[in-house]
């Protein structure tokens, strides 16, 4: 078998999480990624514990269960690229690879002399991925851009959270760096589609990818129900701006969520829960229900505290009605269809002897994915790589780590 991405090489000089999430989608496909770090500390996110991944004798290593999280299947090479030999090193390395990913600052690697119309002069089949907060043009285009500000700035924190008249009301980020990572997907997406095109006209190209551009690209119906309407979109909590009802309820002993999506489904759940509202013109589509949704959530917060959550679930599930439970992360991983899907895994480490990883969710008939090796410990290929693909001997090597170029 053959992985998708078998024979493209990608040279990544990204750190923390967006560009590091985006190559490592490019490694789970099957692309030889080298990871360049700086020599002595790597990137920013080993650091970022507890917790820390446990070596062989319980012992804390030096690498954080946040750098594992996002990149396995890569080889980390340290590298100095502000020193001049480290420039020519790395672009020795672009010469050899088909994509280039960076997130430094605008207009730093043009600095180093790593820049896209360098290495394009060098390497025209290059693809040169750049990740910014708000990309390479714009009057923002020299701030730094972090997750969190870009939640904010890029209108998720305004639908995220209770409403403001309830108890605990107000903006909330989401639980984890969802900018950053659609930013990664999305980058992904971006370097799939350049080489595509490569096929047809031999020629790379560059990639602009914003951070902003992304949060504000997958607010998705949010966006549109604004054009449409006029009206600016609000915090909901757990309930849906377009659906009802659809959102969490108290339970005997706990919480369901239930998500109806169709008249039909409705009409189900009202059988099920003994209620005679389902007809009623106030409730009989969904354009009703929304009309009316404080009343009917009140009618229904009623009914589903008279039973158990498993009792909600058995008997919804078997008239086919989309409801489930709020899981805690132990939950999750010890649920029966998760546990199917094989999606914890191990892979080797060369510190701790294995590392917990959560499997890609791409699933393909003909080429499944294959999960090479773990996050690696800083600079443990460099060797190996300068070695193999610019052909520096020991001794040369040697003389670049007694200059800190390595």
């Amino acid at each position: 078998m053959t992985a998708p991405l078998a024979g493209i090489r990608v040279l990544d000089l990204s750190r923390i999480l967006a560009g590091p999430w985006c190559t490592q989608v490019l490694a789970d496909l099957g692309a030889e990624v080298i990871k360049v770090e700086r020599p002595g500390t790597g990137d920013d996110t080993r650091a970022w514990g507890p917790p820390f991944l446990k070596a062989k004798d319980g012992s804390d290593t030096a690498d954080s269960a946040y750098f594992a999280s996002t990149n396995r299947g890569k080889q980390s090479v340290t590298l100095d690229i502000a020193s001049p030999e480290g420039q020519e090193i790395a672009r020795g390395l672009a010469a050899k690879c088909d994509v280039f990913v960076e997130n430094y600052k605008v207009g730093d690697m043009k600095r180093y002399g790593l820049d896209y119309e360098s290495l394009a002069a060098i390497n025209p089949r290059l693809i040169y991925c750049s990740v910014t907060g708000f990309g390479q043009t714009g009057p923002y285009r020299n701030r730094a851009g972090y997750d969190f500000m870009i939640q904010a700035m890029g209108g998720l924190m305004s639908i995220t959270g209770e409403r403001d008249e309830l108890p605990g009301g107000g903006p909330q980020k989401a639980g984890v760096p969802i900018a950053d990572l659609m930013t990664g997907m999305y980058g992904a997406v971006a370097i799939l589609g350049a080489l595509r095109e490569r096929d047809t006209s031999g020629q790379g190209q560059y990639i602009d990818m914003a951070l902003l551009d992304a949060q504000v690209a997958w607010l998705m119906n949010h966006n549109l129900n604004y054009f449409v309407s006029g009206n600016v979109p609000k915090r909901w909590g757990n309930a849906h701006p377009n659906l009802t009802p659809y959102q969490a309820f108290p339970t005997k002993d706990g919480n369901l969520i239930l998500a109806i999506g169709n008249d039909s489904q409705f009409r189900k759940f009202c059988t099920v829960a003994g209620l005679a509202i389902a007809m009623e013109p106030r409730f009989v589509d969904n354009k009703s229900r929304l009309a009316n949704r404080s009343a009917l959530v009140a009618i229904i917060a009623e009914a589903m505290k008279t039973k158990t959550t498993a009792d909600w679930m058995v008997a919804l599930e078997a008239e086919g009605v989309p409801c489930g439970p709020i899981n805690t992360i132990d939950q999750v991983f010890a649920d029966p269809q998760v546990i199917h899907r094989g999606l914890r895994m191990d892979l080797p480490h060369s510190a701790a002897g294995t590392v917990p990883q959560v499997a890609n969710p791409i699933r393909y008939s003909r080429t499944p994915l294959e999960y090479r090796s773990g996050p690696p410990v800083l600079g443990e290929h460099t060797e190996d790589v300068l070695k193999q693909d610019l052909g520096l001997d020991a001794g040369r090597i040697a003389d670049l780590k007694r200059k800190g170029v390595l």
